[in-house]
Formats: structure tokens, sequence, C-alpha cells
């Protein structure tokens, strides 16, 4: 049998979140990031996009509701990333963040995207970040990817806006 290959369009649709508040967690998605409603599920679940798409994050309390962080050690998902079409999008949030003042878990830059890492309201991970062109992303001298973790210069990221 040949080795299944999945194909090269194929994207992530969408990820569905179980949260403890409903409301707490709206707070952060849409009036902190800005994703809009798409549509309520009663008090229990939102369904939230950017752009109109039916949606790109799902939220629910249906069998979380006031329950408390999942463990660090526990197995789960480790974050979301949700990519922003520029840097110039990135520096805009990091800015929303800032304003707010938002506390950031960290901020990488990979060689082949630069990232911003924040928990939400239930202490799920969030990534935030951008990709650069494809041509520009580091190689090995094989040819292969090399990509790498260095830290973010934020004041660099801010000149964009």
């Amino acid at each position: 049998m040949e080795p299944y290959r999945i194909p090269a369009q194929t994207q992530i649709g969408h990820v569905h979140l179980k949260v403890a508040d409903l409301k707490r967690s709206l707070q952060f998605y849409q009036n902190l990031l800005g994703f809009e409603i798409t549509m309520m599920y009663g008090n229990q679940a939102a369904f939230i996009s950017a752009g109109g798409y039916h949606h790109h994050i799902g939220l629910n309390t249906w069998h979380s509701k006031d329950a408390p962080p999942a463990s660090k050690e526990g197995v789960g998902l480790y974050h979301t990333a949700i990519l922003y079409p520029t840097r110039k999008d990135l520096a805009l949030i990091y800015d929303r963040l800032r304003n707010a003042n938002y506390p950031l878990t960290g901020a990488s830059d990979h060689g082949v995207s630069e990232a911003l890492y924040l928990n939400d309201p239930d202490g799920n991970g969030v990534e935030l970040y951008w990709d650069r062109p494809k041509e520009a992303w580091p190689k090995d001298a094989n040819g292969s990817l090399d990509m790498f973790t260095k830290p973010l210069h934020l004041d660099n990221l801010l000149k964009e806006i």
C-alpha cells in the first residue's frame, strides 16, 4: 500500500474550546482580539469568526461550566494559533494587547514566522502570528527548513504602525 499524503490545499478549519464562563471568553475573543459572533447556541456556546466565515473558533460550556483550568502537565491542546495576514496586523494586535495591559507569556521569532503568546481567561494557550513569505524562510546547507526560536523584538514590531 502506498503512503497516503493529505492534499496540500488542506487547511485546519476551526477549533472548538471548552470554557468555564462563556461571557468571560467572549470578552477576550470578541472584545479584545476582535472576532465577530456568527451564532449563539443559547447561553452555552458561541461561534466566532474573522471575516464572516461560519466559525473559526467555537466556545462552549457544555461539559466545562465553572470548571477549573486544565492542568499544565496534562494532555490536551497546547495552543490555538491565529494567523494574521501581515506583520502590521500582528503589530496592531500587539499594540491593542499592550494598551489593555493583557499579559504575554512569550514573543518569538521562529525564522518562518513571528509570534506572540498569551493565555485566554481559561488558561488555554493562544499564539498570534504572521508568516514570512515562503522564499524568506531560513534553510540549512542542504536546503531543508531551519526554524529556530529567538526573542521577538517588540519595539521593532511596533515600528510597523
